[in-house]
């Protein structure tokens, strides 16, 4: 497995998409929220399933200073089984209308997680604080949902730092459990773009499970995988410019420098690799 294979799963996302509209009745007093839910794939053959039950969603007020500055979201129960959601795919997960002004955090209640193998094997993990004081997720700056106009959010919840895997990720056998650690960035989609295209191997044709790594700063930024056809989608990149990076086993590796993303817009960035041509010199001995 690759390094970033050990740690069994790579990248989810979690999009969370705030909308601001008109009400019929006070167009200037709220906004419309809607949440929604993303994953993109990871790569490997072991894990089915990687579930997350949320039971409360709350979001907090900026600038409040006496009583409770939450304003409550859903307090439905609902489970995700996030592998299912990958390259832009989004499951809703609320829809309504919310009080206009600054909202500077998200607290998202995890009653349970668990990992399910393609053996049947399932690991109950245990939630720090996601079932009690919710898990917090920092927005940074703030955002403005304001009557009439649209602001959406975006939850980059980052599985290979969340899920870590205990013992030999190699086979199922060798695995002994997880530890769930959330991990999630917060980005405003009025200031990030996406990046899209497709990965192309021997005959034009579609490579399935290649991996895209956004850079900014000699760091991977973000990454996902290609699906069966070859195509990518990778939400929420903040506005700037990054190097992007193609790779897979038994195939040469790419990149292209300087790839510009506008915000509130998609990039398109197509890539061919090249099956790496194993050498039929020998050496002989003298």
């Amino acid at each position: 497995m690759k390094k970033n294979v050990l740690l069994i799963l790579a990248a989810f996302v979690f999009g969370v998409f705030v909308t601001a509209c008109d009400d019929s009745s006070n167009k200037d007093a709220t906004g419309k929220l809607k949440l929604e839910l993303t994953d993109a794939p990871f790569p490997t053959d072991l894990v089915a399933e990687a579930n997350v039950t949320i039971n409360k969603i709350e979001i907090r007020k900026s600038g409040e200073s006496e009583g409770n500055p939450f304003v409550l979201l859903s307090e439905e129960e609902r489970t995700f089984n996030l592998l299912t959601l990958s390259n832009g795919v989004t499951a809703n997960l609320v829809d309504m209308d919310i009080e206009i002004g600054s909202y500077d955090l998200i607290r998202l209640h995890v009653a349970n997680a668990e990992i399910v193998l393609k053996d049947g094997t399932k690991y109950d993990l245990k939630v720090p604080s996601g079932a009690q004081t919710g898990i917090k997720i920092f927005i940074d700056p703030s955002i403005e949902v304001a009557g009439g106009l649209t602001t959406e959010l975006l939850l980059d919840f980052n599985v290979s730092k969340s899920f870590v895997v205990q013992g030999n990720p190699d086979t199922a056998a060798g695995i002994n459990g997880f530890i769930f650690k959330p991990t999630i960035k917060a980005s405003n989609l009025s200031t990030a773009g996406r990046l899209v295209g497709t990965v192309f191997g021997a005959e034009d044709a579609g490579l399935e499970g290649a991996e895209v790594s956004v850079i900014a700063a000699d760091t991977v930024y973000t990454a996902t995988f290609t699906n069966e056809n070859g195509e990518y989608t990778v939400l929420g990149i903040d506005a700037g410019t990054y190097n992007v990076e193609f790779a897979k086993e038994g195939y040469n590796s790419g990149s292209v420098e300087g790839v510009e993303i506008t915000a509130a817009n998609q990039t398109k960035l197509d890539a061919t690799l090249d099956v790496v041509v194993e050498s039929t010199e020998g050496t002989s001995g003298e």
